[in-house]
């Protein structure tokens, strides 16, 4: 029980840091292009986690056989998943995002039944249920613009990915250091990154991109998104079932749409409490299963 009490703190914690990524990716994204930020972002995030790293004097080697999972981690979660979650961002709305990020956790359920063999409780369904209920009742009553599907199947990439990358964490065997294997999942997405962003490097706007505004964003996306959000991600699913962890992913609407009101006057009606409290009441239940 207590593992799942940290397990739950650690990934609502990483979620919640994810939703106000969505506000600062939008302003960003204005000045730095999708593939560009992502890459930007990691370089920050491999410099903060090798000083954290060597800080606190971790041990830096993986065996052999555990490569495989850390490459995939890097490839489908750092790499594909990111760049599909912020070209998505770019070119969909906040409400669509939300409501196909919901999709994330029901995807978990599938893979860790494939891939880690979990079982699929009818707590676990019905607390899937009751979230996504729960995020619809708070981003469901918006129209979506023909004109903005190709950032729809962007986002269900990024959700697809993501979830695989999330039952592949569990792959990794426990003993290593989050940092550890957070920095080299990283650094593999700064390395296959690198030969398709150097080239448009030229192209950036370096005095837009030294606006504090633009820089302060990059160091949040970098340092706490990036860096700090995996780090507690990762732990997280460490300590739960992949298929219930992914539940927690439903703090990433709630807090960007709380941040949306508090920053961007949007409107907070009755239905986001309503759906919020859906959301609760389905990671109480995955919390209190036995």
């Amino acid at each position: 029980m207590r593992n799942k009490v940290f397990g739950a703190i650690f990934l609502s914690l990483a979620a919640s840091i994810w939703g106000a990524m969505y506000v600062v990716v939008k302003v960003v994204v204005e000045v730095v292009p999708p593939l560009e930020l992502v890459w930007i972002r990691y370089m920050i995030a491999v410099l903060a986690l090798g000083l954290i790293g060597i800080a606190m004097k971790q041990s830096w080697k993986i065996a052999k056989k555990d490569w495989l999972f850390i490459f995939l981690i890097g490839l489908i979660g750092n790499t594909l998943s990111i760049v599909t979650q912020e070209m998505g961002t770019m070119l969909s709305t906040a409400q669509m995002g939300a409501i196909i990020t919901a999709t994330t956790p029901a995807f978990m359920v599938v893979f860790a039944r494939l891939i880690l063999k979990e079982n699929i409780t009818m707590k676990k369904c019905l607390s899937i249920v009751l979230a996504t209920i729960g995020v619809c009742v708070i981003v469901g009553n918006g129209r979506i613009d023909v004109t903005q599907q190709l950032g729809g199947i962007y986002l269900l990439v990024a959700a697809l990915t993501w979830a695989l990358m999330s039952v592949f964490v569990k792959k990794v065997p426990s003993h290593y250091s989050q940092i550890v294997v957070t920095t080299y999942s990283s650094m593999i997405a700064v390395i296959l990154l690198t030969p398709f962003v150097i080239p448009r490097l030229k192209d950036l706007d370096l005095t837009s991109i030294l606006q504090p505004t633009i820089s302060g964003g990059l160091l949040y996306l970098g340092i706490i998104s990036t860096a700090v959000g995996f780090l507690l991600w990762n732990k997280g699913l460490q300590l739960m079932n992949a298929s219930s962890g992914g539940l927690f992913f439903f703090f990433q609407p709630i807090v960007g749409t709380f941040l949306g009101w508090l920053l961007l006057d949007e409107t907070i009606g009755l239905s986001f409490w309503l759906g919020s409290l859906f959301i609760f009441s389905g990671v109480f239940m995955v919390i209190r299963e036995d």
